[in-house]
């Protein structure tokens, strides 16, 4: 994998994470193989992460309520409470769903190709809240 962009997301003013997108090819092609890390620069608990995830989820327009209901399950069972220095990874395993990681150790996956493409859309969906960061991402906002 090589990185290919970075940025950081700020609320208030006040910055939350700094992101990483690494890719498996030249460039970012959502039917290949990437990794999201976010190094949090603050304490987030696991169940506002997979809150907040599902709320965008939901304002991109992806899923069902009972997928909703499934992927909101998943999350929470999935992601801890993060400290500052912390850093969560979320790689794509196209045609799978997502695999995590907090600081490089495996724990646990959504093996759902739908979830896949909706959480990962969160940062790098052209719709995304965060069209600065998302630039960053995906290199030269490409």
């Amino acid at each position: 994998m090589r990185e290919i962009g970075a940025g950081s997301l700020h609320w208030f003013g006040l910055r939350v994470y700094d992101a990483r997108l690494a890719v498996a090819g030249e460039r970012f092609d959502p039917a290949q193989p990437f990794a999201l890390t976010l190094r949090y620069a603050r304490e987030v608990s696991g169940e506002r992460i997979a809150e907040t995830s599902l709320d965008e989820i939901r304002r991109l327009g992806f899923g069902t309520p009972a997928d909703h209901r499934r992927w909101l399950d998943g999350m929470r069972r999935l992601f801890p409470d993060v400290r500052r220095g912390d850093e969560l990874t979320g790689a794509s395993v196209p045609g799978r769903g997502a695999q995590f990681l907090l600081n490089g150790q495996s724990i646990g996956s959504i093996d759902e190709p739908e979830f896949g493409r909706a959480f990962f859309a969160i940062w790098l969906d052209p719709r995304t809240r965060s069209r600065d960061l998302r630039a960053g991402l995906l290199g030269s906002g490409r």
